[in-house]
């Protein structure tokens, strides 16, 4: 799904106005970048002594192993998520009424609710009835509740963007509605939001620095035990503020190269028609 069918083409002079936008933009946070190194060279935070200790395998593998827990927690609470919505965007899209109104709530509902609030509830209100759970899932199981709801929806729309004679078709093979839907109508879904399934799972694996909540060592709970032991306060937090970048950038462009070849993919399938 193209990003330009959900506005219109900017003309002439809005295509003007982003271009100055974006320069100023640029230029501001150029000039912020650079009163923030002045500041700290002025304070002695970019003295290579504060630095050395980075340079050392030790820190790394300690890092990474915060970042290895990220990833673990990211991909259990991703795979999850998605089982979940695909379950929910069918319930939304089913002729039954008591299946679609409980699963309408339940993506209203939830997409409303802040994904800490539910690392509360889990932290805090389900031990009171005796649902005490380990430490890596009082952090997975709210990212799945939280997320389920957003996945549903990206599932919901690329099933409703597959043209309903696919369905229609499979019916008069002699499918069954649930067949077709599996066999024909889910794996067109699924290749249309892959761009957009690949972009919620970078918004998932920042959600996992909540970790830091319920003690969970992910990567931002590791930096932050790190500069409790070391005193290196911002040279820490500078350090994992450039790994989440390189990730979740890695991610993006992944995400936006998918959506590239879907795009020209789909020019030359209406070329070709």
């Amino acid at each position: 799904m193209s990003s330009t069918a959900l506005f219109d083409e900017p003309g002439p002079k809005a295509r003007r106005r982003v271009r100055i936008a974006t320069v100023l933009g640029t230029l501001a946070a150029v000039a912020l970048v650079a009163l923030a190194v002045r500041q700290f060279a002025a304070n002695g935070q970019l003295d290579a002594v504060r630095w050395q200790p980075y340079t050392t395998w030790p820190m790394w593998r300690y890092l990474l192993t915060g970042l290895w827990s990220t990833f673990l927690a990211a991909v259990v609470s991703a795979a999850l998520s998605m089982a979940l919505g695909l379950l929910l965007a069918l319930g939304r899209l089913s002729p039954r009424r008591w299946v679609s109104r409980p699963a309408a709530a339940y993506v209203e509902v939830v997409r409303v609710i802040p994904a800490l609030l539910l690392v509360y509830v889990v932290l805090f209100a389900l031990p009171r009835y005796g649902m005490d759970l380990p430490l890596f899932w009082k952090l997975v199981v709210p990212l799945t509740v939280s997320n389920a709801a957003a996945f549903a929806e990206i599932f919901r729309a690329g099933i409703n963007a597959v043209e309903r004679g696919q369905m229609e078709a499979g019916l008069a093979v002699g499918l069954t509605r649930f067949r077709a839907m599996r066999l024909i109508v889910l794996p067109q879904a699924a290749r249309r939001v892959l761009p957009s399934i690949v972009s919620q799972s970078v918004g998932l694996l920042k959600d996992t620095s909540l970790g830091f909540v319920v003690s969970y060592g992910e990567l931002l709970y590791s930096g932050k035990v790190l500069a409790a032991f070391n005193g290196l306060l911002i040279q820490t937090f500078l350090v994992v503020a450039l790994i989440y970048l390189v990730v979740n950038a890695s991610l993006s462009k992944l995400a936006r190269t998918l959506e590239a070849r879907q795009s020209v993919t789909l020019r030359r399938r209406t070329a070709g028609a």
